[in-house]
């Protein structure tokens, strides 16, 4: 008798058969969608496109998905001494996330940007960026502040000139060395410490001048990424003033400089980058611009970082999405596809609506910083109140859409095989990191108060749309009575970065995206038709219209 016949066995058919599962969403061109790939040509890259496209198969393959899931599950370690007690404080990681960073860096995502004459390189680095985020948001960490780096560094051309063609390099080679004996470097920063956070001016970390022109650093930062780059930017207080300095992990003679890592944060997400807490003991730096103007000096990174995370939350949303919708195309219920049920449709289009919105200011920024960087200062102007508006929203709003993209896929996505957990965990980071929410409202005021040019730009921006639609005309109108400052603008700030966030996106959209997707987010952004959760859509919605739209 056959195994399945016999009196001692069961048939293993029927209970071991796998039906109405969706198979994984691999072997798949992640640059093939329409809402990226029309930012990319509006924006200035098209001349990107194949490469986009040769990276976005690398994204969508089973190999890089391995790789992305092996470098979270198996974290990188602090090793503070050797064998024989030396200090040494590096950090080992999987092979996985040094394929991760391999492939990232030599696609130009680091600061390759800033040496490629071409107008809309930072645009193309942008939209490869966000393709890199949804395979795996922790590698970009130090891709992200090597990209941003660069513009800082700018403000002592002496340094510049000795490292911003590695830092703009294209090679990845992991491992403590001489920068200069190195075929590519990344950057790190250190600005927050324990008794001050994003207040950095009470920062304690001392610098004092040494008389051949270098400095020394005494303190302890509290989060500073990525310990196994090979430089940073750090905050420390000088006799004139909180001043910015590089400090490299390893001296020009080849000596380890004193960063000593006392511990790796255990955080809720990012498990793949190492974030980490460093001691400075007589650590030697060189200053970077003007004593005493640290943070003038440093927020030419911040600014970068935060155009990054405006792009990672984009990007995360739409890797949620993107999981979501296949899930519906292939699960049935009650007789039916889940794309094809009423309310499914309504939950996706809702989500698609948030999705196209943040891709596509994220795209209008990074296409703002492009040409900003090439001279047009309305362009810089705009960039300066668009970035903070943006990083406050676009941010604040993905962990709310992952957690409706992961419920799409019920149980299944609850499962840490799923993907989705790691999502979900990703999604609250980038609006704490470079500012949280309050701090990014608040850089709005400052914006609002200090750069009259910004609200200028701004207000070009959103009026380049008005007369399209009754509802962002409305909404526009009562913004800019928003925007009138008062006695009361901090306790309004959150409420006025919404709603300026809200109109800038509507105004993207009403001259950008197709007529069913501007209709229904005027009516449920602007107008209020929705409800307080996703998927609240009102009927007469074009969801047809709209779910063309959906990323594969």
């Amino acid at each position: 008798m056959t195994a399945t016949t016999t009196a001692h066995s069961h048939p293993t058919a029927v209970t071991h058969e796998v039906t109405n599962q969706a198979p994984p969403l691999t072997g798949h061109d992640a640059a093939a969608d329409p809402v990226l790939l029309e930012g990319v040509h509006r924006e200035g890259a098209s001349w990107h496109l194949d490469d986009l496209h040769r990276f976005g198969r690398y994204v969508g393959s089973a190999e890089a998905q391995t790789w992305a899931d092996q470098a979270n599950r198996h974290e990188p370690e602090l090793r503070t001494h050797d064998r024989y007690g030396h200090r040494v404080d590096e950090v080992e990681f999987h092979p996985a996330y040094h394929a991760l960073m391999d492939a990232s860096v030599g696609a130009g995502l680091a600061g390759a940007a800033w040496a490629d004459e071409r107008s809309g390189a930072h645009v193309a680095r942008a939209a490869g960026f966000m393709l890199a985020t949804t395979l795996e948001a922790g590698h970009l960490c130090p891709v992200s502040m090597t990209y941003a780096v660069v513009p800082a560094l700018r403000h002592s051309p002496e340094l510049a000139k000795v490292y911003e063609p590695l830092l703009t390099s294209r090679v990845y080679e992991p491992g403590l060395r001489t920068p200069a004996d190195k075929p590519g470097l990344l950057a790190g920063m250190g600005m927050t410490e324990k008794q001050g956070g994003s207040d950095v001016r009470a920062n304690t970390t001392t610098a004092t001048e040494l008389s051949d022109g270098t400095w020394r650093l005494r303190g302890h930062k509290w989060f500073t990424s990525a310990p196994m780059n090979d430089l940073f930017l750090v905050l420390a207080q000088a006799p004139g003033g909180l001043s910015c300095f590089l400090v490299p992990r390893v001296l020009p003679d080849g000596s380890r400089n004193t960063f000593r890592v006392q511990r790796l944060k255990d955080k809720l997400g990012n498990r793949s980058n190492a974030s980490s807490e460093p001691e400075f003991d007589d650590t030697v730096a060189w200053l970077v611009g003007t004593e005493g103007k640290g943070v003038r000096t440093i927020i030419e990174m911040v600014t970068m970082t935060r155009l990054d995370c405006v792009l990672g939350s984009a990007a995360g949303t739409r890797a949620a999405l993107a999981q979501a919708a296949h899930h519906a195309r292939y699960r049935s219920a009650f007789g039916t596809k889940l794309i094809d049920q009423p309310l499914m449709r309504n939950v996706l289009a809702d989500l698609a609506l948030e999705s196209e919105a943040a891709t596509t200011l994220a795209l209008r920024l990074a296409g703002a910083a492009d040409r900003a960087q090439r001279g047009d200062a309305g362009e810089r102007a705009f960039l300066r109140l668009a970035t903070a508006v943006g990083k406050y929203w676009v941010c604040k709003r993905q962990p709310a859409a992952v957690a409706e993209a992961l419920e799409c896929l019920g149980g299944n996505g609850y499962d840490e095989a799923s993907g989705m957990p790691r999502l979900y965990r990703e999604a609250p980071l980038n609006s704490i990191w470079e500012g949280s929410g309050n701090v990014s409202a608040l850089d709005m005021l400052r914006a609002l108060t200090r750069e009259p040019d910004s609200l200028e730009a701004f207000r070009a921006e959103i009026e380049a749309a008005t007369g399209a639609d009754a509802r962002f005309d409305a909404a526009w109108r009562e913004l800019k009575g928003e925007l009138v400052l008062t006695e009361d603008a901090p306790l309004r700030a959150r409420r006025v970065a919404e709603r300026a966030a809200l109109v800038l996106q509507a105004s993207l959209l009403v001259r950008h995206a197709p007529p069913a997707v501007a209709d229904a987010f005027c009516a449920s952004r602007l107008a209020g038709d929705r409800g307080l959760a996703f998927g609240t859509l009102p009927p007469g919605t074009d969801f047809a219209g709209v779910l063309e739209r959906l990323p594969a």
